[in-house]
């Protein structure tokens, strides 16, 4: 068998990596001085790797996050909020994950959850978790559409299956009747099976008024599914005479840059 019949077979086995990798070797002659087994291990490494890195790239696009470049490492701990590193640097290992427990991030407009999220989601993407991001009232809103056309459960599903789906802006505007039976139904789906990150203006405590309170039947159902062996992140102010907007910190405030 001739070299390029084996590189034409691994193309045409979609292991174009492996064959680029072949190429190299066949024309550096250091590569002459190794064992078989060491300049086979190499093709097969330079393969897996490629894949993987492929695989990556594809969770983050497929996850839509609405900050792509965030990452933990970058979380800024010096500019007047209150943050508990520790927390963060253990939920970076996504450990809630596999242990199927949520995350509230909490505090005012700026402050920086959704950067928090997305960098959390990232983490969730490297351990090759399937991660989705999105707002709460396009959520509702893909719900609505697709109860019209529907495609109710298709859509319900995309949403359900993620092994960590990131709620931005929850709870923001309060649902109406049919929204708290949309959130129920994704809730209950997601229960004890994945995890989930709440975004939200409002702290824990005022999330059962936002939804309704003892005016809806549904309130006590949707907080007793995610309430329980949660994470609370609430970002405040050391300062609040002193405030940054975090969009501001982290170079996100396009009105900053024109």
């Amino acid at each position: 068998m001739t070299n390029k019949s084996t590189i034409d077979k691994l193309i045409e086995m979609r292991l174009s990596t492996m064959a680029d990798a072949f190429r190299n070797q066949l024309s550096d002659i250091k590569y002459n001085e190794l064992d078989f087994e060491d300049r086979f291990g190499m093709l097969v490494d330079s393969e897996y790797d490629s894949r993987k890195s492929n695989r990556l790239r594809r969770l983050i696009k497929k996850a839509e996050f609405d900050q792509p470049t965030a990452n933990v490492l970058d979380i800024d701990y010096t500019s007047g909020r209150k943050l508990n590193k520790a927390l963060i640097k253990r939920l970076a290992s996504c450990e809630y994950i596999t242990e199927h427990r949520n995350i509230f991030i909490t505090g005012a407009t700026g402050c920086g959850k959704t950067y928090m999220a997305c960098a959390l989601g990232m983490e969730a993407c490297k351990r090759f978790y399937n991660t989705a991001y999105v707002r709460l009232p396009d959520l509702l809103l893909d719900l609505e559409l697709a109860r019209a056309d529907g495609t109710y459960r298709k859509i319900l599903g995309k949403y359900s299956n993620p092994l960590l789906l990131i709620l931005d802006e929850w709870l923001l505007l309060k649902p109406n009747a049919q929204e708290q039976k949309d959130i129920l139904e994704l809730l209950h789906h997601r229960r004890k099976r994945s995890s989930t990150i709440f975004c939200s203006q409002y702290r824990f405590d005022d999330w059962y008024d936002q939804l309704g309170g003892s005016d809806s039947p549904l309130t006590d159902a949707i907080i007793d599914r995610i309430a329980h062996d949660s994470y609370m992140i609430n970002i405040t102010s050391i300062d609040p005479k002193k405030d940054i907007s975090m969009r501001e910190v982290y170079g996100l405030d396009k009105s900053l840059r024109e």
